[in-house]
């Protein structure tokens, strides 16, 4: 391939960066001028039952444009995105023109790009400020509300469900192929996968872990006579939710349709992200009550065993209770928030060079 001219390189050194759904990076770039590349993107949909019908692939998509975006500001650039017509939503493709000489200082959030990450351990319970709420707020715009579950008894009830939920996640088949193939083994850090030391569990419990995902019928036994499930649901699940300043959720003021209304939630999340980083706050994200949920409202079946639909549908009732009312399908994104230490194992990104298309 021929190198990648200035300054679109130093641009997808950071786009790069973006977060996506279990490290899975659905994009590859195009490179056809030093002012204009395309965005090839694809979703997961066809294999993950966390995808449906693509939309968390999308919401990473819209998180690597705002990034994106981001990163030209760095140049005195801002980007205009054309997304072509015609094209499958399972692979559609973004035409970026950067138009030079348009922004007089760099966007305030590009120094936390590389920064930005995951704690899935626990946080301090400490409040977050109204100052800090209100800095989260203004970050995701007008389109766009923050409901925050404050306090004790909402962080327990919330904790709970993910707690539930997390039951659901790591008894399902067709969840366990994911799990089996995105977890990155004895690794402190990883550049397509996750690395097992960054899933919030003791070493005892990675090792045991490990051991039981070799196979399905291990992860059957375990989960059906011994309870395997129980202590990753605590150290990944209930722990963490109890331990942490809130958990919150990211409300759209109409729901969500089309492929560009998800692209334009994945660019509001990651200014929020991006700006929690800023204000030093750890974040999670809890996106899996959202996705079954949504299976729920559209009565599709997602997995084999039978008895996981009616669990699902039970865990949907308790999301739309703490939810405030008419809100379970405008929201967009759950996640739990808070002052802590900065995870000392994560995901990395795949080099530009691997991320180029052919």
């Amino acid at each position: 391939m021929h190198r990648i001219p200035q300054p679109v390189a130093d641009i997808l050194e950071l786009a790069r960066w973006a977060p996506s759904g279990d490290n899975t990076q659905p994009w590859r770039f195009e490179v056809l001028d030093e002012r204009h590349l395309v965005v090839h993107a694809f979703d997961t949909r066809g294999h993950c039952v966390y995808d449906l019908d693509g939309r968390p692939s999308q919401i990473a998509l819209g998180a690597l444009l705002e990034t994106l975006a981001i990163a030209a500001s760095a140049h005195a650039m801002r980007v205009e995105f054309t997304r072509r017509p015609g094209l499958p939503d399972t692979h559609p493709e973004y035409l970026a023109e950067l138009i030079p000489g348009s922004l007089p200082l760099p966007d305030p959030l590009l120094p936390h790009i590389k920064h930005r990450s995951v704690q899935r351990r626990s946080m301090r319970t400490t409040p977050l400020t109204e100052l800090q709420k209100q800095t989260l707020q203004r970050a995701i715009g007008p389109s766009y509300t923050v409901q925050w579950f404050e306090g004790w008894k909402l962080r327990w009830l919330m904790a709970r469900l993910m707690f539930d939920n997390a039951k659901l996640r790591l008894t399902l088949p067709e969840a366990y192929l994911i799990h089996r193939d995105i977890i990155e083994w004895k690794a402190r850090f990883s550049e397509e996968k996750v690395p097992d030391q960054a899933l919030g569990l003791d070493s005892m419990t990675l090792k045991l872990m490990r051991w039981v995902m070799a196979s399905w019928q291990r992860v059957d036994f375990f989960n059906t006579y011994l309870a395997g499930h129980l202590i990753p649901r605590i150290e990944m699940d209930l722990l963490p939710g109890v331990f942490c300043a809130a958990h919150f959720a990211i409300l759209a003021h109409k729901a969500p349709e089309s492929i560009d209304d998800y692209v334009a939630v994945g660019r509001a999340v990651q200014r929020f992200w991006l700006t929690a980083t800023s204000l030093e706050l750890q974040l999670q994200p809890e996106l899996t009550p959202l996705i079954f949920s949504r299976y729920v409202r559209a009565g599709r079946t997602f997995s084999r065993e039978l008895n996981a639909i009616d669990t699902a549908r039970g865990l949907a009732e308790r999301l739309f209770v703490l939810l405030n009312a008419g809100s379970a399908e405008r929201a967009v994104f759950l996640g739990r928030i808070g002052n802590g230490p900065v995870a000392t194992s994560r995901s990395l990104r795949l080099p530009v060079e691997r991320l180029r298309s052919a």
